[in-house]
């Protein structure tokens, strides 16, 4: 109550329904078919998680008016911005946080800088610039929202705050779509959350009523609030869900660690490569890669062809080949998980991954990259196919979705071209769902090629049974599973 006994127009968060009160979660019962309990296996990148949930609360209602440790006010750059959100804080807050402002010396964008609240009954208030949204410069104006909303968690954290809320940062005035936004507040939050969650005890998303359908629609994709909320959100997740930290992925953007950052890296041929790789860092992933943030400016200048871009993957190609052919790789060909057999019907060369020779836990999966390139760097130039073996493979097998994707970015465009087909050998229905989930939000120009086959009868229509090396195991299962099917063929005695 204020001094007069009137209410006070501020809300405490704790007075807040969270994201989870309102909703009365269906559970799951013993009448589901078998489809549906199998489905519960599958997991969304972003699974069901309560605790997180019970930190999300979204209000419709002015963010100047929370009673939280620090509230989000969007602005420009000059931190003079007129909009709704500022024009309401500035309004409660009182005379003196102009005042203050105009010590921070404004705010860059994707920025955020810290004031007191003064006569708010929020203790701060965290300003921050977003993005002017143009679509040719689209993924320019993602990184710098996601860093926005990051840079706001991370200074909260910093503050040892406990509460934060958050208006719709991406202003209208500004252009930015608004579901294409949310997405970005919504997965940037949620990933923070994975890390950092024991930092904050509340979030909440204040939004218009022109603006909470959208989050309304959006927050079962990244906050289900069940397991079955969680599997029915999967098909509508966007292509790009972000990295491990919620940024949105720029296929070419790799990280690059240098010793001698001064010297020159535009060699422009092969000759420099020996003299690249003895300045550049020693990891090896750092060694492959050039400047591609460099190069993106230079893209968006109009100042780098898609010609230069092709030269540039090609010398960053050659660096990964001239490692591949230095290192000793032997502790990774005697595991037999890649290696050439025979023919298919079409004569194009076969080539074969053992999936439970893969130990993933165990061994540098770096060296296992190069080994890959040493290997198939003469196979690319002509067409091929690739017959993946999961049989019997464990969690202890299964290759991380980044070392996939990292190995498609590096390679080079020979082996996206010549690769005509990828037979998915007794895959499970896991197996199933994570190449759909890979194959249709990470590298979608994989999808049409791959081919999933339950038996080896199956593959023997497309490749001779005499064409292919099939270890032993992989025999067993098959005749186990599917009978058998060819009793004169002998197994590979060196697999």
């Amino acid at each position: 109550m204020d001094p007069l006994g009137a209410p006070s127009q501020f809300v405490d968060v704790d007075s807040l329904p969270g994201w989870t009160d309102a909703y009365e979660a269906k559970q799951l019962d013993c009448h589901r078919s078998p489809v549906e309990k199998a489905q519960v296996d599958v997991r969304s990148p972003f699974p069901y998680r309560k605790d997180i949930n019970e930190k999300i609360i979204l209000w419709k209602g002015d963010v100047a008016l929370l009673n939280c440790t620090a509230i989000v006010n969007t602005s420009n750059e000059s931190l003079t911005d007129k909009n709704p959100v500022s024009e309401s804080i500035f309004m409660h807050a009182g005379p003196d946080l102009k005042d203050e402002l105009q010590k921070l010396k404004g705010c860059r964008t994707g920025e955020a800088k810290l004031t007191k609240g003064f006569n708010l009954a929020a203790r701060f208030i965290i300003h921050t610039v977003g993005p002017k949204y143009k679509s040719r410069y689209r993924t320019a104006a993602e990184s710098s929202l996601y860093s926005c909303y990051r840079n706001v968690l991370q200074l909260a954290k910093e503050q040892a705050m406990c509460s934060v809320g958050f208006c719709v940062i991406n202003s209208l005035k500004r252009c930015y779509p608004l579901e294409d936004a949310t997405h970005i507040a919504l997965r940037t939050v949620r990933r923070f959350l994975e890390v950092h969650g024991e930092t904050l005890e509340k979030v909440v998303f204040a939004v218009s009523e022109l603006e909470e359908a959208t989050y309304q629609k959006l927050l079962p994709l990244y906050f289900p609030r069940s397991l079955e909320e969680e599997i029915q959100s999967l098909p509508y997740l966007p292509a790009d869900i972000g990295n491990a930290e919620g940024e949105p992925v720029v296929p070419e953007r790799q990280i690059r660690i240098t010793e001698k950052p001064g010297v020159p890296d535009d060699a422009s041929d092969e000759e420099g490569l020996e003299a690249d790789l003895s300045f550049i860092g020693s990891h090896a992933f750092a060694r492959m890669e050039g400047d591609v943030d460099k190069q993106r400016r230079l893209i968006l200048q109009g100042q780098l062809s898609e010609a230069a871009l092709q030269k540039q993957h090609q010398r960053n190609y050659n660096r990964w080949l001239c490692q591949a052919r230095a290192e000793d790789l032997s502790d990774i060909a005697s595991l037999k998980a890649l290696y050439q057999t025979g023919v298919d019907n079409c004569g194009r060369t076969v080539m074969v991954v053992v999936g439970r020779n893969i130990p993933v836990t165990l061994i540098d999966m770096e060296k296992a990259l190069l080994y890959f390139i040493h290997v198939m760097d003469h196979i690319a130039v002509k067409e091929y196919v690739l017959v993946y073996f999961h049989t019997l493979t464990n969690d202890y097998n299964q290759l991380d979705s980044n070392f996939l994707k990292k190995l498609y970015d590096v390679v080079d465009a020979k082996y996206k071209r010549n690769l005509k087909a990828l037979y998915f050998v007794h895959p499970t229905f896991r197996s199933k769902v994570s190449a759909w989930f890979f194959t249709t939000f990470t590298v979608s120009g994989l999808k049409d090629k791959i081919h999933y086959v339950e038996s080896l009868q199956q593959l023997f229509t497309a490749i001779p049974p005499e064409q292919i090396d099939l270890p032993p195991f992989v025999l067993e299962y098959d005749a186990r599973e599917n009978g058998p099917y060819y009793s004169s063929y002998p197994p590979s005695p060196d697999l």
